[in-house]
């Protein structure tokens, strides 16, 4: 067993990583300039959490305390214009504190790129990457191109560019070649960093078996979604900083973090050695190619796990999957209509209206808008309204209602419905039960993943109807559930 430092927990790689290090066993402690943001992950319990400042020599020395392998994930995104002295300090803090603590190890995850005509960005992380080389400690510093994996900021700009622009067109840098690598390969080669033998104070490449380019990742990644094949049509003209003000207008990526990365994209990025497998060995299959890391972070957009997907209380399966703490604009594209109220009524009665919605009992709101969009189905080669439901009062999962089929029943507390109306895209709607110190509540969530940038369109054009069917539900279902329990 391994007593390990995490740094970065509260970012992408290092909240991925904490949980892989324990599976396999070890020790960790998380150094965390804010410990609360840590508060929600469900491994808290599991580790030690630590204040301290990257910049704060005494701080950091008394989280490395009795530590055998310490992880430094800290990097600057943008932001300041100092980032580069910033990161140059804190890396050189870290450095000489890991040294006076007896730390055996430093295993850093830096950036693939040739030594020539680097961003920012990439020359930082590589300045970086040689002051822990330098340092008293021997370092691992293992250098991977784009990550593929949801929550990403390089795999979700690389999604949403994909998934609105059909037609798009590109700066340059789609032509540049880049060694992808599934998150799940980068986080076994950090795992196995914790255990392998011996002193180690050198560089490492580390990519999957695909060398693309830019562009090249939008069509596969289009083909793997589902996609129509995407064209594009490279424009020298446009800059990186044209280029990062072009990718936060067009995806909900910041521009502060689209900027170095798609300054980082003006460089090839492909694997010089794979020295690494000396050392760590390549998995039984060989490491997860372009298209099968993509399918992995896209699994969870699947028709019997979307509601969840986007949930804040929803812990990941794998490390492809997103976690609650992932920036808000992690995750692909989701609409959500909500509606919540206080009903007059105990749980009963108004679980009672919700189990037998649908049918002959309607939808609570305007029927001829419910009878337009069951036509409007129809006309698309749907199901429509026709279908009914199979007992007027009861659901059980897999039944058929109208248009929709039931995904979950929680009896008395939630009844989750599927979509099957013909839709560029996923849908859901939630009705629910809970309770406040007022009295009873009643909640309605309807949920759209869409599917390229026709989805987006579809979701545009039919907000009017949306808002015409969802608007009144729920108060007609509360009103419903008052009059069922006045007749009691």
């Amino acid at each position: 067993m391994t007593r390990c430092l995490v740094t970065g927990a509260t970012g992408y790689i290092g909240g991925r990583l904490v949980p892989e290090l324990l599976a396999a066993g070890h020790e960790v402690r998380c150094m965390a300039r804010s410990p609360e943001r840590l508060r929600d992950h469900p491994w808290r319990e599991r580790t030690e959490i630590v204040r301290a400042d990257a910049a704060e020599p005494e701080q950091v020395l008394a989280a490395l305390e009795n530590i055998d392998v310490a992880y430094y994930l800290i990097h600057t995104m943008g932001g300041s214009r100092h980032f580069a002295d910033e990161d140059r300090e804190a890396a050189e803090v870290f450095a000489a504190a890991a040294g006076r603590a007896g730390v055996r190890r430093i295993v850093y995850l830096g950036g693939l790129a040739p030594r020539e005509s680097l961003s920012p960005h990439l020359r930082s992380r590589a300045e970086v990457g040689e002051i822990f080389l330098r340092g008293p400690v021997p370092a691992v510093v293992l250098r991977a191109a784009v990550i593929i994996g949801s929550g990403s900021a390089s795999f979700e700009m690389l999604r949403y560019l994909t998934e609105r622009l059909p037609i798009m067109t590109t700066p340059r840098w789609v032509a540049s070649r880049t060694q992808p690598i599934a998150v799940r390969d980068v986080l076994r080669y950090l795992t196995a960093w914790a255990a392998v033998p011996g002193e180690v104070n050198r560089a490492f490449d580390i990519g999957g078996p695909d060398v693309l380019t830019y562009a090249g990742m939008m069509r596969d990644y289009a083909a793997v979604a589902g996609l129509p094949s995407r064209v594009i049509i490279p424009v020298r003209v446009l800059t990186p900083r044209l280029s990062s003000l072009w990718v936060g207008l067009v995806t909900p990526v910041p521009a502060r973090i689209a900027r170095p990365l798609v300054e980082s994209l003006r460089n090839n990025a492909v694997c010089a050695e794979h020295d690494i497998a000396a050392h760590v060995p390549d998995p039984e299959g060989g490491l997860i190619g372009f298209r099968e890391a993509v399918r992995l972070a896209l699994q969870k957009i699947k028709e019997a796990d979307v509601a969840t997907r986007w949930s804040s209380a929803s812990t990941p399966d794998a490390p492809s999957d997103p976690l609650p703490t992932d920036p808000g604009w992690a995750g692909g594209s989701l609409y959500i209509d909500r509606r919540a109220i206080e009903v007059d009524a105990r749980p009963e009665s108004l679980w009672q209206v919700i189990e037998s919605i649908g049918g002959d009992n309607g939808w609570y709101s305007s029927p001829l808008a419910w009878q337009l969009r069951g036509l409007l189905d129809r006309l698309a080669g749907g199901v429509g309204l026709r279908r009914g439901r199979r007992d007027p009062n009861r659901l059980r999962v897999g039944d058929a209602v109208d248009f929709w089929r039931v995904e979950e029943v929680l009896p008395g507390s939630l009844l989750r419905l599927r979509a099957e109306m013909r839709l560029p895209g996923l849908a859901w709607l939630e009705l629910s039960v809970s309770r406040s110190d007022a009295g009873t509540v009643y909640r309605q969530r309807a949920i759209f993943h869409p599917r390229g940038l026709l989805g987006h369109l579809y979701w545009a054009a039919l907000s009017p109807l949306h808002n015409l069917i969802f608007g009144r539900m729920h108060v007609n279902v509360a009103a419903a559930a008052a009059r069922r329990e006045a007749a009691r």
